[in-house]
């Protein structure tokens, strides 16, 4: 048996990226940030950052184009997935990816702009497609969102 699950809590890097494809489904991708800071043994605090790439379908990419902005607190389930494809000058680059299955809104109520459940799920029916998407992972993320 193996697990291939993933929790983060973080900050959305900058709007999800929506598209739908020919068939209707939705697809949405964005960069989620988490941080750890500690102390160093000079006394300095130190901050790490790494960025995650958010890969949201259907139902959820639905909710994160109208919920989801950038600087937003969330707090995601999922799992990581790796795709390999081919840059313009024909190089082999690999991504890796959060696939969420549930999200959840997280910061002050007033922060929201809507009343309802900030509570999101994929259904237990929903198939995973394995569609590449126009994601760009050398975002530099010059723009923290905190």
């Amino acid at each position: 048996m193996s697990i291939n699950k993933v929790i983060l809590v973080g900050n959305v890097g900058k709007d999800p990226e929506v598209r739908y494809l020919d068939n209707g489904v939705a697809v949405a991708n964005f960069p989620l940030a988490t941080s750890e800071t500690y102390t160093a043994k000079s006394g300095e605090k130190v901050t790490n950052t790494e960025w995650h790439n958010i890969v949201a379908w259907r139902g959820l990419a639905e909710v994160a184009e109208k919920y989801i902005k950038k600087g937003k607190q969330l707090y995601i389930e999922g799992k990581i997935k790796t795709r390999s494809y081919e840059d313009k000058e024909g190089v082999k680059k690999y991504m890796t990816e959060i696939y969420a299955d549930s999200m959840q809104m997280l910061g002050r109520k007033e922060d929201d702009d809507n009343n309802s459940s900030n509570n999101y799920q994929k259904p237990e029916n929903q198939k995973e497609t394995n569609q590449v998407s126009d994601f760009d992972s050398n975002d530099s993320g010059d723009d923290l969102p905190f």
